[in-house]
């Protein structure tokens, strides 16, 4: 395609800005058509080893013109016959001369693009699996850095109990390892369609194969192998369960409810000051506003994972409305579906790889906000120590109670934190210096969160990841 022409043609955002080379090849217009090609060859080997009536010399026919594919001559015959199937059909064996006549044998339509769809999806989710390790791998980097960062954590957006900076990514973290165990589980599922004839009775192979079961039973394994799978599905109508797809689909949106988490939490987080996903030394923030530093990455991010858990509704919709052994209409529903969630759940991961990499920490601000907001929950170990030195309780809480809103009207006013200096000052508390210096630790607030992030990391390490995919140049 010319620039001008590519210029003149419809966006397609997913193809041209935010998913890799790796999964637009795979569900280009060209890999999906060879492979229906590679399906008929795959069909013919089998059926000639099966004892049918079909040459080594016309096998090697098919797989001699398999590459030369003109997808104009395809377009052709297809608005002759409009069956995108027996166009492609027709083509092929036009090219391959006396060994067209053994293509398609005993096969139905849903055999190729049903067949086709698996592999694509299977081959997909690998790449998925891939991409999650990324993810995974660079996080996990980043929980371990900061682990004992004492940080204030929130509830309800709310200032609460301290965390680590680690900590809160490690929960980020351990929601992607729950979709890498999806993904497998997925994967370890799968199953291609295989030969199972029209209305998945494997009539027209029975007939091929006159009346030999064993032959046909042997024929949807021997495709089932040559393809990759351990599997076909034990029983289909015409086409494989659509359940699969509505499976395939739940998992890709289980990541995206978790990369969606993760960008969320880091955009309010940016907001606070206390955390920075990478922002490039030529990068700008706005057109308007030249000292904008806005999380375009997690903004992004957050707008694809949405995109990728609406696009999942599909999935069991169209599963739940098959009629009987087939209809027809989820076939322009799965083209869009399943090609454009893989692409989105692609781009979704390389930009959280991106963002994981890059992520810095503002230290001087976590340790402003900690320090604003630890006197008031150092208030009650206060009032302990107070207590066994003496003092009353109930009298001592009454003067909290009183120093800490006299505290948070200075703090709303944006003065600093008055309420430590309070009570060192009052007798009745007895607070030493070094009481102060203790009760002001912040390391006394984080509980077990660094042992928490050290044991899940090394529970992780000892998980089997995938190899990183190399981060591609995207506009991430």
């Amino acid at each position: 395609m010319s620039e001008s022409s590519a210029a003149d043609s419809p966006q397609n955002p997913l193809h041209e800005r935010y998913a890799s080379t790796e999964m637009r090849r795979l569900f280009s217009t060209r890999h999906r058509y060879l492979l229906w090609r590679r399906l008929w060859i795959v069909l013919a080997e089998s059926q000639r080893e099966l004892g049918l009536p079909i040459t080594a010399d016309q096998i090697a026919r098919l797989e001699s013109v398999a590459a030369d594919l003109d997808l104009e001559r395809v377009a052709a015959i297809e608005r002759e016959t409009r069956h995108d199937v027996v166009a492609h059909l027709r083509h092929f064996a036009e090219q391959a001369g006396e060994a067209g006549g053994i293509l398609h044998l005993g096969a139905t339509s849903a055999f190729i693009t049903d067949n086709a769809d698996s592999i694509l999806s299977r081959d997909a989710l690998k790449l998925i699996e891939r991409r999650l390790g990324g993810v995974i791998r660079t996080l996990a980097l980043f929980a371990d850095r900061t682990r004992s960062i004492p940080t204030l954590g929130y509830t309800h957006l709310q200032p609460a109990q301290l965390t680590t900076v680690g900590k809160r990514a490690s929960l980020w973290l351990q929601d992607l390892v729950s979709d890498l165990a999806e993904v497998r589980r997925r994967l370890a599922e799968f199953r291609c369609r295989g030969a199972k004839g029209t209305t998945g009775t494997q009539a027209s192979y029975l007939a091929l194969f006159d009346g030999d079961h064993d032959a046909v039973r042997r024929l949807d394994e021997t495709i089932a192998a040559k393809l990759g799978f351990t599997a076909s599905w034990p029983l289909t109508g015409q086409t494989y369960p659509r359940k699969q797809d509505s499976q395939v689909l739940a998992t890709l949106a289980g990541i995206a409810e978790s990369t969606h988490k993760m960008g969320t939490d880091i955009r309010l987080l940016q907001g606070l000051g206390v955390l920075a996903e990478p922002f490039d030394a030529s990068q700008v923030g706005s057109s308007a506003m030249a000292y904008k530093r806005n999380p375009i990455r997690s903004e992004r991010m957050c707008a694809l994972a949405r995109r990728l858990i609406t696009d999942s509704l599909n999935g069991p919709l169209t599963a739940a409305t098959q009629w009987l052994e087939r209809s027809l209409d989820d076939s322009a529903n799965r083209r869009l579906v399943l090609p454009d969630s893989f692409l989105v759940a692609d781009a979704v991961l390389a930009v959280a790889t991106s963002v994981a990499t890059g992520m810095t920490v503002r230290d001087g601000a976590v340790r402003h906000l900690v320090e604003r907001e630890l006197p008031f929950m150092a208030t009650e170990n206060i009032l302990m120590r107070a207590v066994k030195h003496g003092g009353d309780r109930q009298a001592l809480h009454e003067k909290l109670r009183q120093y800490s809103l006299e505290a948070h009207q200075a703090v709303e006013r944006g003065k600093e934190n008055p309420l430590v200096g309070r009570l060192a000052a009052d007798p009745d508390f007895a607070l030493s210096d070094d009481d102060v210096k203790s009760l002001l630790d912040p390391v006394a607030y984080i509980g077990r969160a660094p042992e928490q992030v050290k044991e899940f990391l090394a529970d992780l390490a000892r998980l089997d990841l995938p190899e990183n995919v190399e981060l591609e140049t995207l506009r991430v």
